[in-house]
């Protein structure tokens, strides 16, 4: 059934995309933005570009003097950010190559015609009055199950039945409650899911990830002790699951906290732990610095990308913009939840390899198999201000073309 839904939906995006092409050339057209943003940039390195500018004698870049062409590469790049950054786009919706028949659309599109907008409305009725209703009942009773399940499976003395209900509870639950989203999820390479006393890590877009991903499994989840519903629900898995959660005075002391971690991953009967290094939300279209503290405890690392499809539905969860009840509405009053998830096979630290670099293979191998940017900024940006050891990078590499490695070397000192 769903994929029959799914199917109507892409004729019926399809014909409206060719509808407004159709439309866009019979009246002027807005000028559409660029697929990779406002303006396009160059992906060569400091030193090629300034060689570009260095016409005269580009060759001699490793110890060579000071021109003042060089000021041009620095004005042009702080333009360019000044304009669109890559860590400030991340954390706005995807912007679609065609209008996708949603109130939140494509920022080019305009009135074509009334029989598209005889469509559009019509989708409204559907998704606000028919598939509205439906979803928040499914997702009412996941939910309720959920939390009766678990309490009750909790009074169970620890056994080989607890365990087998309490998944059984889970994965039903979480089955449940992605139907609510209308979710279609196409599993990959399944032989490289996250087995026990591992730690799984994807990349982060939303909290339904978490859904997203129990569909298929089932995980010890880490995280803040919360109140309200969501302290209800954390309550109660705990009792018939050993999730890791922590009081937010907890949270500071990184050492208490590996020592949890370490603690769950050393028991091989525990469920693997679910974690998002990114720490942050990120619309889906890159995967951003992962925080090394998931990958200095040891354990095997099970690699997992998630990539949705825009094209249904915008997964990715602004947290500045929407709180949590106004991005559940605008999940539940989308078309679908369209997404693939390839588990890749499992990693450990190698011989010499430091928390940092390993962190950066890992995400770089998340990055490639789902299709997306892979950035070494830091996701915390999105809240903070950039850290000065990143600046020193930037002018440490410029100071080595000019002056030369090893005068910078020798300046710098022994690490």
């Amino acid at each position: 059934m769903e994929d029959i839904y799914i199917k109507v939906l892409v004729k019926t995006l399809e014909w409206a995309t060719l509808r407004i092409q159709r439309g866009q050339k019979e009246q002027a057209a807005l000028p559409s933005q660029s697929a990779n943003g406002i303006i396009e940039k160059d992906d060569g390195s400091m030193q090629e570009e300034i060689g570009e500018l260095r016409r005269s004698h580009p060759k001699n870049l490793a110890g060579g003097d000071f021109t003042l062409c060089d000021a041009f590469y620095f004005c042009k790049k702080g333009i360019e950010n000044i304009v669109e950054d890559q860590v400030t786009q991340r954390f706005t919706s995807e912007e679609l190559a065609s209008w996708n028949l949603l109130t939140r659309t494509n920022n080019n599109f305009c009135y074509i015609s009334l029989r598209l907008t005889i469509i559009w409305g019509l989708g409204v009725f559907i998704r606000y009055c028919i598939l509205l209703p439906l979803r928040i009942t499914l997702a009412v009773i996941g939910l309720s199950w959920l939390v009766i399940g678990t309490i009750l499976v909790g009074l169970l003395p620890s056994s080989n039945v607890k365990n087998w209900l309490s998944d059984l509870v889970h994965i039903t639950c979480y089955r449940i409650c992605a139907r609510g989203l209308s979710a279609t999820i196409r599993y990959h390479n399944k032989e490289n899911r996250p087995k026990k006393g591992g730690i799984c890590v994807a990349n982060h877009t939303s909290p339904i990830d978490i859904v997203i991903l129990a569909n298929d499994g089932c995980y010890a989840m880490v995280g803040q002790v919360h109140g309200g519903l969501m302290g209800v629900l954390q309550r109660s898995i705990v009792r018939s699951c050993p999730h890791v959660w922590f009081e937010r005075s907890e949270m500071k002391d990184r050492h208490a906290v590996a020592k949890r971690l370490k603690d769950h991953i050393a028991d091989k009967t525990k469920l693997p732990i679910l974690i998002f290094p990114e720490g942050t939300c990120i619309n889906n279209t890159s995967v951003m610095m992962f925080k090394k503290g998931s990958f200095e405890i040891g354990g095997t690392i099970y690699p997992v990308a998630i990539k949705y499809d825009p094209q249904f539905g915008d997964a990715f969860w602004n947290s500045a913009k929407y709180n949590m009840v106004s991005y559940l509405l605008r999940m539940m009053t989308s078309w679908a939840i369209v997404c693939n998830v390839w588990y890749l096979p499992p990693m450990t630290r190698q011989d010499g390899e430091d928390a940092v670099q390993f962190a950066n293979r890992v995400k770089s191998a998340i990055a490639h198999q789902g299709g997306l940017v892979d950035l070494s900024w830091d996701g915390g940006l999105k809240r903070e201000k950039v850290k000065e050891s990143l600046k020193e990078e930037q002018q440490k590499m410029y100071s080595s073309m000019i002056i030369g490695s090893d005068f910078n070397e020798a300046s710098v000192g022994p690490a």
